[in-house]
């Protein structure tokens, strides 16, 4: 699914009318934690992969 300019436009506009311009900034906050905590437990789970490979 590829997103072009004029879509994300659209998906921009639709979030500013939904929370406003005062709440983006503490959504962005919030989505950026979510996306860095996704990816440690990703790495968390690779690593027990490994580890768990080596004992066997």
């Amino acid at each position: 699914m590829n997103l072009g300019t004029p879509e994300l436009l659209i998906v921009l506009v639709v979030i500013l009318v939904l929370f406003g311009g005062a709440k983006l900034p503490k959504l962005a906050r919030s989505l950026g934690q979510a996306q860095k905590e996704f990816k440690d437990g990703l790495a968390d789970g690779i690593d027990d992969e490994k580890a768990d490979a080596d004992k066997a």
